[in-house]
Order: C-alpha cells, then sequence, then structure tokens
C-alpha cells in the first residue's frame, strides 16, 4: 500500500502542445509516470540570461512515485526543449489510498488491474 509521501506530484512547462503530447506520451509509457495532464496554456514571466521574458507554456502535472523519480528527472532533462527545465516534485500530503496504490503499480512496472482509474 502506498503512502501519501510515497508519490510525487511533479510540475514541468514545456513551450507547446506536441511537446507536452510527446513528453507525456513518453513518460507514460515507460512507466516513468502513472499520469499525466496537460493543461491549457498560462503566460510565463520570468528572468533568463540577463533579460525578462514572457512566454506562453503549457504547465504539465505528472504523478509518479519516489522510486522513479530520478529516472524520470533525467528523461525530462534529456528529452525537454529547454536548456534548464522547471521540473518542481512535491511529495503528497494525503490523497484517495486506491489511487496512491494504482499510480504506485503503474510507476512499479505491475500490471494494470484493468480498472480504470481517472488522471486528476
Amino acid at each position: 500500500m502506498a503512502e501519501p509521501h510515497e508519490i510525487l506530484f511533479v510540475l514541468v512547462n514545456v513551450p507547446d502542445r506536441e511537446n507536452a503530447e510527446n513528453l507525456a506520451a513518453a513518460l507514460v509509457e515507460n512507466r516513468l509516470a502513472a499520469c499525466v495532464n496537460m493543461l491549457s496554456p498560462c503566460q510565463s514571466v520570468y528572468r533568463w540570461k540577463g533579460e525578462v521574458e514572457h512566454a506562453e507554456e503549457i504547465p504539465m502535472f505528472i504523478k509518479t512515485d519516489q522510486t522513479r523519480y530520478q529516472a524520470l528527472e533525467a528523461f525530462i532533462r534529456a528529452n525537454h526543449p529547454y536548456e534548464l527545465p522547471e521540473i518542481i516534485a512535491l511529495p503528497l500530503a494525503r490523497g484517495l489510498q486506491p489511487y496512491l496504490d494504482w499510480v504506485e503499480a503503474m510507476c512499479g512496472g505491475k500490471e494494470d488491474s484493468g480498472e480504470d482509474a481517472p488522471c486528476f
């Protein structure tokens, strides 16, 4: 049974929908993430190389477990178009236990039980 703190909520931003879809599919196919949400575009303002930048980005919410984080981070860094991608992982304080167990199973290489688990 997965403990909430063993599951991570990872935030990543990418420059466009195509990058988001490709990265999300690869993360799930490689069992680095159980689920990835791709949100609507947002506006980001940040300082980069001495200049204030304004960019439209696609936020991605990635659900994974602690044991897969290092591999997930390495995969994102190798496949992200930015020189310095935003990768922020937050441990969960609480969550629906069957969902947490499902995240753990999907990231741990266990076979899908056949039950649909909505990705929220």
